[in-house]
């Protein structure tokens, strides 16, 4: 097994006195076997992206365990493991910055992977999802959602992760976009056995690309018959 939740909890104490604690994640396991694709189906506050940033380390776990490849994380994450385990946000935005040219954030995987990092080099994996030259010069302000999330998931790619978190990752495109931005996914995993954590409140879409699914909802995580 690539990656294993044991008992993975988040609780956040209420700001007034005598009020719960609301638990956004309670007593999650999951298991994501190597090249797969697992799905995480819920609807909004249900958790779901909770238990994504947990596993790489965004946010602090309460309590219970993370195993990688029967082994206990430690966070932060340190050396390979940066690398080995990403996640896809679903606000693109957040992936790079506001002020400087699209080209000034991509250009960082390529460096830390010692890849050629040239304009070129670059181009050749962006035109892959519809972008071009043009929107390497633009800031993240002057580009669509969609473009944005396009270039955040190709900056992904080029970490060559052993796990990737997709959390919403179709939220922000059109529906040909997205059938397209899928089928490269699919495609991607079967040439490099990348696996997936689908984080998704859309039933079809999950029951479409996914292996496995657990759904979760008001933080309590169960495992669906497929």
């Amino acid at each position: 097994m690539l990656l294993t939740t044991e008992k993975l909890s988040k609780a956040y104490k209420s700001r007034k006195k005598g009020e719960p604690v609301f638990w956004a994640a309670k007593e999650v396991c999951v298991e994501i076997p190597e090249g797969k694709t697992v799905g995480l189906l819920g609807p909004s506050g249900s958790g779901k992206s909770t238990v994504g940033q947990m596993i790489v380390g965004l946010i602090e776990a309460s309590s219970g365990e993370i195993f990688y490849k029967g082994e206990r994380l430690s966070y932060p994450l340190k050396g390979e493991l940066r690398k080995k385990i990403q996640i896809l946000f679903q606000h693109p935005e957040v992936s790079f910055n506001p002020m400087l040219p699209l080209i000034r954030s991509m250009v960082e995987p390529y460096k830390l992977m010692k890849k050629d990092s040239s304009e070129k080099a670059i181009l050749a994996d962006i035109e892959r999802f519809g972008l071009h030259r043009e929107h390497l010069y633009r800031t993240p302000l002057e580009l669509s959602g969609g473009e944005l999330q396009r270039a955040a998931l190709a900056r992904v790619l080029v970490l060559e992760a052993e796990l990737i978190i997709l959390d919403e990752p179709t939220s922000m495109l059109d529906v040909i976009s997205q059938a397209q931005i899928v089928h490269f996914l699919q495609e991607y995993q079967k040439e490099h056995e990348t696996a997936y954590l689908f984080i998704t409140h859309n039933k079809v879409l999950a029951k479409t690309v996914c292996d496995e699914i657990y759904e979760i909802r008001e933080g309590i995580c169960t495992k669906k018959e497929m």
